[in-house]
């Protein structure tokens, strides 16, 4: 990865430094608790004059958790698609490439990258992953439109997974209606006269 991109470590962000408004920022512990593969919102803001001083992702960075309690965890990245810049805390790193960013993120997601991760993890308790160790993997570089083609087909995947209203969870939602139509149906016995 170190040949397509370069690792900006993020800066420091407490949680005590969030505002409501500002400049737009990812913590590194929301990346687990909150963003899926992309975003172009951010959920927490600092003061523009902290924002001024920190390191900042660009529309089409990664931004990573090199930080985690579990394996699984460690180097889950999302892709920042917004127009505005964003701050990163540190526990992430920046990851500035010339791929397709969702690509990238998708590719963060495969056994591939995650067999690759797991030899460069260190630590006990908190489990730690250095943007030297990330540049050190490999990841496959297919042609832009074939990067393009393959994140059509995820985030149409992921679409019918995770939207509530056209996925699997709104199929599921319609089975049980139907199951709770028949099920009425079929023990409503007519009173007996």
């Amino acid at each position: 990865m170190g040949e397509v991109g370069k690792f900006i470590r993020g800066t420091g962000i407490q949680k005590s430094d969030f505002t409501e408004v500002g400049v737009g920022c990812i913590h590194y512990g929301q990346i687990h608790t909150h963003y899926g593969t992309w975003t172009d919102k951010t959920k927490s803001f600092v003061s523009p004059e902290l924002g001024a001083r920190l390191r900042k992702a660009h529309k089409g960075d990664l931004v990573i958790a090199t930080t985690s309690e579990d394996d699984e965890a460690v180097a889950k990245a999302v892709a920042w698609l917004g127009d505005e810049d964003v701050a990163v805390s540190n526990d992430a790193y920046i990851f500035q490439h010339t791929l397709n960013s969702k690509y990238v993120s998708y590719f963060f997601q495969t056994e591939c990258f995650q067999s690759q991760k797991k030899r460069h993890i260190t630590g006990t308790k908190v489990r730690r992953i250095s943007g030297d160790s990330l540049s050190k993997i490999t990841i496959p570089v297919p042609s832009p439109e074939e990067q393009e083609r393959i994140v059509s087909i995820l985030d149409r995947f992921d679409t019918l997974v995770n939207d509530l209203s056209c996925g699997l969870p709104a199929e599921i939602k319609a089975r049980r209606q139907q199951y709770e139509y028949y099920r009425d149906r079929l023990l409503n016995f007519p009173e007996a006269a």
